[in-house]
């Protein structure tokens, strides 16, 4: 296996949807960052590839405009995943283990202001028995919620403490949408927006995309002085109807899991869209009190649709490239209920 690494890493989320920008004014200043922290053009990409969503976006072959903000004379090495940005990473990051390139670019967008996100979203459950109930991405998540709370599992103290924390640790974090916040008890006191959710438990709908740099061996290091080396990434996907699975549960987070090595995590970045799943996802992967969750805010914080478990990685990266830990562990996830996760360890040392 070729030593692969995160070498660069830029985001931009939109707090306002007013004069929103196109897909592609979104990507040329973020694909600019990426260029100035690594010192290449254009012309060091090996790779391409994008994560989107054509539903989404309300027309087909809708990536297409993106690339626009590559530049496609001369012709690019360019591919596509209907994904997270986390699963374009994958991609990419398999296409650098066949020895073709030993460099790439991926990126994501995602226009929420496009659609009601949430309704939109039900295009991709079960089709026969779920799609025609038009269940909305909220009212799953309460479903699951109020499961766990039922089961004893956990409540909503322990949703709300998520919650203040990612907050509070979004004052850092000049990217986040929400910043700061009230304290547990006053975060109780709010209104219920879908029981037993309340809004700081749901992440907010933004518009936005990020990019990740990708580089091999000693790619890596002309790039960094300390690259982020992806050193184990596994993904898993539970059954596609809710009724089929625990949704108590990430079993597909735990599968994954056991492919890698957890053992030192310092930091985990877990796309938790809503408070309570991060609750599952901790217990899932067996971390412990030691493991700091979520640095940046998380997905709380900010999420926007597509890039937001590709930032997971990148924020992850980030920590490793500033010495300030040793091991992270970054997780993304989609469809309803945590249906398919993807984990990905990275260490500053190789």
């Amino acid at each position: 296996m070729r030593d692969v690494a995160v070498v660069g890493f830029a985001q931009r989320q939109m707090a306002e949807f007013d004069g929103s920008p196109t897909c592609v004014e979104l990507l040329v200043p973020l694909f600019q960052e990426c260029y100035e922290q690594t010192g290449w053009t254009r012309a060091d990409v090996g790779f391409w590839c994008s994560g989107s969503s054509d539903y989404l976006a309300g027309r087909s072959f809708s990536f297409v405009q993106a690339v626009d903000a590559i530049g496609v004379i001369p012709p690019v090495n360019e591919s596509h995943v209907e994904m997270d940005l986390a699963w374009a990473m994958y991609e990419a990051w398999l296409k650098i283990q066949t020895g073709e390139v030993d460099t790439a670019l991926v990126y994501a967008f995602g226009k929420s202001s496009a659609g009601v996100l949430r309704r939109t979203l039900a295009l991709q459950l079960e089709p026969y028995t779920m799609t025609p109930l038009w269940p909305d991405t909220v009212s799953l998540a309460g479903l699951q919620a109020r499961a766990g709370i039922d089961a004893g599992l956990w409540d909503e103290q322990a949703m709300a403490e998520v919650a203040h924390r990612s907050l509070t640790d979004a004052e850092k974090n000049e990217h986040a949408i929400r910043k700061g916040g009230s304290s547990v008890e006053a975060l109780l006191e709010r209104p219920v927006y879908a029981d037993p959710l309340r809004k700081h438990d749901c992440a907010p709908v933004t518009d936005g995309a990020a990019a990740i740099v990708l580089a091999a061996g000693d790619k890596a290091r002309e790039v960094r002085e300390r690259p982020a080396w992806i050193t184990g990434i596994a993904h898993n996907i539970d059954p596609m109807h809710l009724g089929a699975r625990d949704l108590t549960r990430s079993a597909s987070t735990a599968a994954a899991a056991r492919h890698l090595d957890l053992d030192g995590v310092e930091i985990a970045e877990l796309h938790a869209p809503f408070s309570h799943q991060e609750l599952i996802l901790r217990r899932e992967l067996g971390l412990g009190d030691d493991v700091r969750i979520n640095p940046s805010g998380g997905p709380l914080t900010g999420n926007p649709m597509f890039s937001g478990g590709g930032i997971r990685v990148g924020e992850a990266a980030t920590r490793i490239w500033n010495g300030e830990v040793g091991k992270a562990l970054a997780h993304a996830t989609s469809g309803p209920a945590l249906q398919q996760n993807l984990l990905c360890t990275l260490e500053g040392s190789n």
